[in-house]
Parts: structure tokens; sequence; C-alpha cells
């Protein structure tokens, strides 16, 4: 006898999501936090997320977030919770500059609607970005920013409906794999499941196999907030989600969700930390001193002082791909973790892939890239 079909270990960006979708599947699941759904010490921390259809990288990418896309309104209408704001998006770059060009590519790939915006045009519709001589942009009009604790709140809640299981305050000690199925304990509690999903970002180290562990590495991510001088210029109907780079300088951001403040963020600036409980909370001077000048560059409406700041843990990869699938062929444990600080746009869709594949449902193809295997050859021999 076990304790249920399922197990999601760690109930943040994907793991809710899989939890709400095991949950359609069946009334045997139950949801395992450390803490609580959407604390803050987590990496679904700091109100908003980016969501974009339009980036640069792996074309495969693409149909996880058509489908990402279609499962955060069905999120929406379940609960009746506003997650997504639809505002658009920028990519902000050099004309014919490294960024711009591989974005590009790989949205004429994948045929992801756009526009390219001119210096010109941007001056006009989009004038809060100041932008050099050689800048243009392409705008994302599917783009928008998510609301990531009311999205991860959602997903439990509509899991809680269905008749999935919480346990609240239970952090994982261990996960054993048994005849039986797989063994999972708490302090003196322990359960056992037919299968477990491993969804607890940069806490998920400690549960992995030593090969795992070699191939990720938990960071530091920290995120930075502004007053604009004219609130009303960057409000959501007026000022899409960006992503700017440009040589050394790179920022993303979103509107003022709140009304009074706008994310203004350094980009690609995760650091390691060793110990997901006892992240650095204050920023550095250097943080904050290229974080001024870079807002102080790039959005002249924004006073350039750091009203608001925080810092996040997350697990990082060596490829910067996730990790999503079971451990081995035959292996009961399923990661999905290791998103390296841009999961929680596909969070919906690859929760539903981790769902669907940890309760045998159905397998998804063409994902070779994030399946854990293919980190197995650099395994030590025993």
């Amino acid at each position: 006898m076990t304790d249920g079909r399922l197990a999601v270990i760690g109930l943040g960006s994907i793991g809710s999501m899989a939890l709400w979708q095991a949950s359609r599947l069946s009334d045997s699941v139950t949801g395992f936090e450390a803490a609580s759904p959407a604390h803050g010490r987590s990496a679904v921390g700091g109100d908003t997320r980016l969501f974009r259809m339009i980036y640069r990288g792996n074309p495969d990418l693409y149909p996880i977030l058509e489908r990402s896309r279609s499962l955060w309104a069905e999120l929406e209408a379940e609960t009746g919770q506003n997650i997504l704001i639809r505002c658009g998006g920028l990519s902000i770059g050099t004309k014919d500059g490294a960024y711009l060009s591989a974005l590009l590519e790989t949205t004429r790939t994948n045929g992801a609607e756009h526009e390219i915006l001119s210096r010109e045009a941007m001056a006009e519709r989009y004038p809060q970005h100041n932008l050099r001589q050689d800048d243009i942009a392409v705008y994302d009009p599917n783009a928008g920013a998510l609301r990531t604790d009311r999205a991860v709140t959602a997903a439990v809640a509509a899991a809680q409906a269905n008749g999935a299981t919480i346990h609240t305050n239970t952090p994982i000690d261990s996960i054993t794999e048994t005849a039986d199925g797989v063994l999972i304990t708490s302090g003196e509690k322990s359960w056992t499941f037919e299968n477990v999903i491993v969804s607890s970002g940069g806490w998920s180290q400690r549960l992995m196999p030593d090969y795992l562990k070699a191939a990720t590495q938990t960071k530091r991510l920290f995120l930075t907030w502004f007053v604009a001088k004219d609130a009303s210029e960057f409000s959501p109907e007026r000022f899409p989600v960006f992503s700017r780079i440009y040589e050394d300088r790179s920022m993303y951001g979103a509107p003022a969700v709140d009304g009074v403040t706008v994310k203004a963020t350094l980009d690609g600036r995760g650091g390691p930390t060793p110990d997901p409980n006892a992240v650095p909370r204050e920023l550095t001077p250097a943080e904050i001193a290229e974080t001024t000048e870079t807002v102080t560059e790039f959005l002249p409406g924004l006073i350039p002082n750091i009203v608001r700041s925080d810092t996040f843990p997350d697990l990082f990869t060596k490829d910067g791909n996730p990790l999503l699938g079971r451990l081995t062929e035959n292996s009961r444990i399923y990661c999905a973790t290791g998103f390296s600080g841009g999961g929680f746009k596909n969070a919906t869709g690859f929760g539903e892939i981790a769902a669907h594949e940890a309760l045998g449902k159905r397998s998804s193809d063409g994902l070779d890239f994030v399946r854990p295997e293919r980190f197995s050859s650099q395994q030590p021999a025993s």
C-alpha cells in the first residue's frame, strides 16, 4: 500500500503547476511545500515575471510557450484570478547586433508574431526608453507580465479544489526508491508514493543523485524597483515588459503593476550561493552602482534610486536548459527543476508535461535537450 499515486515536492513556479495538472488526472496526488506556496524567499518572489513568445535560442521551446499561453488562460478562467497582464513586450538592442540577430533568427524559424520598430517608431510609441543611435526594437504583441504570487496560489487552490492534498511547512529530508515506490521523509514522518516529482528549485540539489549535483549550481538572483517621475507613463497600458541588451549593459523589466514602482533589473548577474536558506539579501555596492547607472541611461523617466530590492535562489544547469524527466528510464523519481532563472513563463506547459509523464499518461517527444539523462555520461564510474 502506498500513500498515493504521486507526490510533488516543492510548490513553487513549476511544482504548483504540475500539482494542478496532476489533480486533473488523478484524485491521488499530494503536494509538499517546505514553507508556504509563494513564500517570499523562493524564486517565485518579486511580484512579476516576463512572459514572451519572442526569444533567442532553441526553437523547440516555442510549442511549449504556445501551450503555456493557453494554460495561463485556463488557470485564470478556472480560478477567477488575473494572472497574465497582457501588455505586450519589447526586445531592444543594436540593429544587426548579436542579440537581436539571434532573436529574429529564432522568431522567423518558429513563426512568432512580431513587429520591428525603428528608433523613430520607438520614440513615438514608447518614449520611456532612451535608445542609442543604432538601436531598434522587436515588439511582441502576445507578451506580458505574469503575477507570480497569484499564479502559484491559484494553481495550488485549483489543485485542492480537485481533491489534491497539501502539506505546508513540511521540508523533505530524503527521497529513496524502494520496491514499493518512493519513500520520502520529513523529520520523523515518512510517506511512500508510486511516483515523485522533485520541483523544489534552489533546494533541489540535496535530493539529486551525485551526477546531477555536479551538473547544477544554486545561484542568487536579485531584483530592483524604481519610482517613476510620472507613474502613468509606466502603466501596463503604456509600458510593455522589456528586455534590452547592449554590449556590456543588459536590463529587463515590467510596468508598474502596483501603480507606483517599476521593475528594472540587471540581466544575467546571478552568482553562486552555497546555501539557498542563507542567500545574502542586501545588494553589494557594485550591484547598486551598475543598476543605477544602467537605469539612468536606459529609462530617464525613472528616479535613479533603488526603492526596493530583493534576492532569491534558483537552480541553474551547466547548459542553461532545465531538468525535466525521470532520473532513468525506469525510475519513479521525476525531475522538474533547474530552470536557470527563466522557467516561469513556461511553468504551465512544463508542469503539464511533468504531470502527464510522471503519472504515465503520455510522454512528449522532442525534449532531449531537457532530459536529465543528458548529464548521465558525466556520472563518475562506481
